[in-house]
């Protein structure tokens, strides 16, 4: 019991390391949309549609989870986000997110779902918001 108690002492940067990479990872997602960086297989080309609305939710709501400000109500907006992208653009494909190519659509949205309730943890702007 004396090692878990000791790995429990730091719950708070974990939490805050799965945060910050989560965040990077989400962000590219949206860069590349945005700026096709780094370079897609096939360009998005116009955004002025669904996909332009999904990168602009990618990177703000990636800045916001990255930096941990409003951690909670951006990851709740990002989780339903996710699950309605899952949903829309992967499982019409195949019932499977291995050959739906929708596994990180998924995996994002339960990331950000426990995000919402465990909070930003260490190194977050919201632990300097009174």
């Amino acid at each position: 019991m004396f090692m878990v108690d000791r790995l429990s002492a730091f719950r708070p940067q974990a939490l805050a390391l799965l945060r910050i990479m989560t965040a990077l990872l989400f962000i590219e997602h949206g860069t590349q949309k945005f700026f096709d960086f780094p370079p897609a297989e096939q360009p998005f080309g116009n955004l002025m549609n669904i996909i332009g609305v999904a990168g602009a939710l990618e990177i703000v709501g990636g800045l916001l989870i990255l930096v941990g400000l409003f951690t909670r109500p951006a990851a709740f907006v990002l989780c339903g986000f996710m699950a309605v992208a899952y949903f829309m653009a992967h499982a019409p494909q195949s019932f499977f997110p291995i050959n739906n190519r929708g596994d990180a659509a998924i995996l994002f949205s339960f990331v950000f779902l426990y995000l919402t309730v465990a909070g930003p943890g260490a190194f977050a702007l919201d632990n300097r918001r009174v």
